[in-house]
């Protein structure tokens, strides 16, 4: 369905956008060993729980999620996608805008590319787009 890991992740973001659900799970492979993991959330595990979680989610509505900064790992039959996700949200004091750290991982198989992981994670409060440092700190 999906030619390039690239497409299932615009895919992926735009589903969100338009909070459908159908067109998510398209994104995602059909089998048993994919992990999806909310910000401050459980690690779901299989194609069952991961629709239930992303259902729920998206009952509310859509999301406004933009993908930025990617760093791409790719080899031949996969590909893993480590970016920064930009939220806004509308709360009682105005719009809002929240970041996240997320990691993609898209598998090559029969039906084209397809997602097995995403992972995302709150980033640091005081952490903007412009101030985020990709260069990492002290090695231990």
């Amino acid at each position: 369905m999906f030619a390039t890991a690239h497409e299932a992740e615009s895919t992926f973001y735009e589903a969100l956008r338009r909070a459908d659900a159908g067109l998510l799970m398209q994104v995602w492979a059909d089998d048993e060993e994919i992990v999806c993991v909310h910000p401050g959330g459980l690690r779901l595990i299989g194609h069952d729980a991961v629709q239930e979680s992303w259902q729920q989610i998206l009952a509310k509505g859509p999301l406004d999620i933009r993908p930025a900064r990617p760093l791409v790992l790719s080899s031949l039959m996969s590909s893993t996608h480590t970016l920064i996700e930009q939220l806004t949200f509308s709360t009682p004091e105005g719009r809002q805008t929240a970041h996240c750290y997320c990691t993609n991982v898209y598998q090559k198989g029969a039906t084209g590319w397809r997602m097995v992981l995403h992972h995302a994670s709150n980033a640091p409060s005081s952490a903007g787009l412009l101030d985020l440092q990709d260069v990492p700190g002290t090695l231990h």
